[in-house]
């Protein structure tokens, strides 16, 4: 941000978020006192977010800044959208410090360090890549007229972009986890939007202010498999120290490994924040990665169906075409649960990011939105069935309990099947190799 507050120290309290906090600050242009303010919000389906903006009343130069208001993600992102017209020209968007931004067609890059935070459109977004391109574009034509006509292509493009002409792609590519641009098909998948979650790389932790060193996590998994070399039985629960994602304050995460009849072995984990109070819980799949994915199909038909366990992995996906519902892999996370239990963590997740509060919210949205989350507190409830659960795990980690097991389960359809190139390159399978390396 182009100021700087004053030497004075001042405290904002940055969590009564009724109305802006203003403070003095110095403008880096004229070098006379201008005005920051600050708001603590929360963006519909996605996070809480700090927005800043400085004004100077005596040169008139204006900035704004957006800073994520809570943790890192556990992993990185990248989100990619096909933009079409102007319809998606309006769709909002996060870009966070951390993330750079790619125009596909154009083969054209905005790294991570050229622009701060932004909430803004897409339009906005192209219209901040078009200025900063623009610039020094006069002294250009006489310094360097190839690179001059070079950028002026580029430019003349981009325009079109912004004008809805011609389609493109746009891909935000952020380590931290903490980009967003708008889903336009909540609670469907946007067909328009591809979103990937990876693990960051050392570089990536480096440059996040984040330790390379190997997690407690790993260290207790280690220590696990000692364990198992002496051919003893793991039961106990390891505890090893950790961040709450919420509060950010010292705590400990608790981990189990336990194995499932009929299925495979898996690890739990559960963090209780003794600061905030915050509570989650994760679990993670054991064992070989599975030669081909698994979709599983229960035809749920009455309230007992709602009390099946459930494993759903980060890589699942969960389906229930009768309302609509489709969460894509990585929503949630790890879970071990029941059914009704998994709908009830949807219905929250869903309830609190949806875009059915604000002055931007339509009716129409609004309406479309209570209607939906009626339809899944039905289904939760046992008052909405039959309905189909569609649980489909490219790497087979997910688990649905059979009520007859060992025999078949006459509501309940298995079914294995191969896996794309595409789906193996998003799951980093393609490049790994464990024989004759």
């Amino acid at each position: 941000m182009a100021d700087k507050t004053a030497a004075e120290p001042i405290f904002v309290d940055l969590h009564d978020n009724s109305k802006p906090t203003e403070i003095e600050s110095l403008c880096m242009k004229c070098e006379q006192m201008g005005t920051t303010r600050f708001l603590f919000t929360k963006i519909p389906h996605f996070k809480e977010v700090i927005v800043m903006a400085f004004e100077c009343p005596h040169c008139g130069f204006r900035n704004n800044e957006l800073q994520s208001a809570g943790a890192f993600n556990e992993k990185g992102q990248t989100v990619s959208c096909k933009v079409n017209g102007k319809d998606d020209l309006d769709r909002q968007l996060v870009k966070s410090d951390f993330a750079s931004v790619k125009f596909e067609e154009l083969d054209m890059e905005i790294p991570a360090n050229n622009r701060r935070g932004l909430l803004t459109t897409v339009e906005g977004l192209l219209g901040n890549a078009i200025d900063d391109l623009d610039q020094g574009q006069a002294v250009r034509k006489h310094m360097d007229e190839d690179l001059y006509n070079k950028i002026k292509v580029i430019i003349d493009t981009m325009e079109s972009y912004r004008e809805g002409k011609q389609s493109f792609t746009m891909t935000i590519d952020d380590p931290s986890g903490n980009s967003y641009i708008e889903n336009r098909c909540l609670p469907a998948q946007d067909p328009q939007l591809t979103l990937r979650w990876y693990i960051r790389t050392p570089e990536q932790n480096t440059a996040l202010g984040l330790s390379n060193d190997q997690s407690a996590a790993d260290q207790a998994l280690a220590a696990r498999g000692a364990a198992d070399d002496d051919d003893e039985e793991v039961s106990e629960v390891l505890t090893f120290p950790a961040n709450c994602s919420n509060c950010n304050a010292p705590s400990e995460t608790n981990m189990h490994v336990m194995d499932i009849p009929h299925f495979k072995e898996v690890v739990i984990m559960a963090t209780n924040c003794e600061h905030c109070g915050y509570k989650n819980n994760e679990v993670k799949a054991g064992g070989a990665i599975s030669p081909k994915g698994k979709r599983i199909t229960l035809k749920m038909t009455d309230a007992e169906d709602l009390s099946r366990d459930i494993l759903k992995s980060e890589t699942c996906g969960l389906s229930i075409p009768e309302i609509n519902l489709e969460l894509t892999p990585g929503t949630l996370g790890g879970r071990f649960t029941t059914v009704e239990g998994l709908l009830r963590q949807v219905h929250t997740e869903l309830e609190e990011r949806a875009f059915s509060h604000g002055d931007s919210t339509s009716e129409e949205a609004k309406a479309k939105w209570t209607s939906f989350l009626t339809d899944l507190d039905q289904v939760a409830d046992g008052q909405r069935l039959p309905v189909t659960l569609v649980v489909d795990d490219p790497l087979a980690n997910s688990y649905l309990q059979n009520l007859y097991a060992p025999d078949d389960d006459p509501e309940m359809t298995i079914e294995e099947y191969e896996r794309s190139f595409e789906t193996n390159e998003d799951l980093g399978l393609n490049d790994m190799k464990t024989e004759n390396y």
